[in-house]
This record gives structure tokens, sequence and C-alpha cells, in this order.
């Protein structure tokens, strides 16, 4: 764990989103954390610090709820549609050594064969990994592959300790040639339509 996604959260007692909207005017997120069969804990979490620690997937964070300490991992985040504020998080409450589902974005790496294209089917594969081990992606290599290529979850190097949950059949990456766009297409018929007029009329 690095000293950043140490959070400091606030309990609360209030509720309502007139107490949220205060809440978020103050610069804090309201945020719930559940799990292991533990009642639910309401509490604020500081803003910016928590937006920065969000950019990343799976974020984890070493909560110190009035002195005690407790990972969550952030499970799903609540944004305003228009505006993108978050207006509400909830948390997972997890251990230290234990495993957790999620799904971790795809990146592709490297060139396929030129004039080919690297099609990203599947954006996540889903895997089982610790906890305190959560990969922020996994990375696809494309370098060199050929048109008609095709890289499957099964395919997907998974970090360490990580376990494939995704189905393996799953396809990720495609690898194929562009078609000509159709616009182009009928731009050069036009074209050679009105060439052959003109060259017709020069005739007569």
């Amino acid at each position: 764990m690095s000293e950043d996604t140490k959070v400091q959260a606030e309990l609360r007692e209030s509720f309502g989103k007139g107490f949220a909207r205060r809440l978020r005017a103050a610069g804090k997120i309201p945020a719930v954390i559940y799990g292991h069969g533990t009642e639910p804990v309401h509490v604020a979490l500081p803003g910016h610090q928590v937006s920065l620690i969000l950019r990343r997937a799976n974020a984890l964070l070493e909560l110190d709820i009035e002195g005690k300490s407790q990972l969550a991992l952030v499970k799903d985040v609540q944004k305003d549609p228009v505006h993108q504020i978050i207006e509400h998080i909830d948390l997972l409450v997890v251990k230290k050594g234990e495993k957790v589902a999620i799904d971790v974005p795809i990146i592709v790496t490297g060139e396929s064969a030129p004039g080919t294209i690297a099609n990203l089917d599947a954006t996540t594969v889903s895997i089982e990994a610790e906890a305190t081990h959560i990969p922020q992606n996994i990375e696809v290599s494309v370098e060199g592959l050929e048109e008609g290529a095709h890289i499957t979850a099964a395919d997907v190097q998974l970090p360490k300790g990580s376990t494939l949950l995704s189905d393996p059949e799953v396809l990720v990456v495609a690898i194929s040639v562009p078609a000509a766009p159709a616009e182009e297409d009928e731009a050069e018929t036009e074209g050679e339509s009105a060439d052959e007029a003109t060259e017709e009329a020069a005739a007569e």
C-alpha cells in the first residue's frame, strides 16, 4: 500500500440528498462501506484526494476510521451525468491476503503488421487477484501480428497469482485490414463517371 491511498474517513450519521449536497459543497464525498457480514458504515471522504486515487482502476483505500484501519476496495462510483461530479462511492471491505473478483482494463501495445489494425473487442477481462496486488491494467501485445490473428482471454498473460474468471474463448483483440471508406469509393465512382461524360462530349 502506498502513502497516497491512506485516507482519513469521517463517520457520518446524517443522510439524505440535502446532507450529501452540503458534504460535497465542503469538498467531501459521501460513501458507504460494506461486506464480510458487517453492518454498512457511512463515512465522508476527502474529495480532492479520493478523486485523484480514483483515476486508477480498482482503487484500494486504506481507511483510517477514528483510529481504526480498514482496507476497502472501490466497487462503484456514482457521478452526476452532466457535471461528472462524484456523488457517492460504494466501498467493499477486504482483508490482506484475501482474493477479490475484479474487471481489469486491457491496454493494447505494439504494432500489428503493416496495413492492418488491431480491433479491441473486450476492453476488460475479469480476474481474481489478491486485494493488495490488483493490477491497474493488463497489457496485450499485437506486435507483428498478421491479418486474421486473434487473441482470446485465454491468451492474455495474467499477473502472477491471478486467475482468469472471464470465458477463456472471449475475443479480446482481432487483427484485420481496414475496409476502404464507402464515401471514398463513391467519390471515385462519381469522378470516373464525370470523366467519361466529358470524354463522350468531347468526342461528339
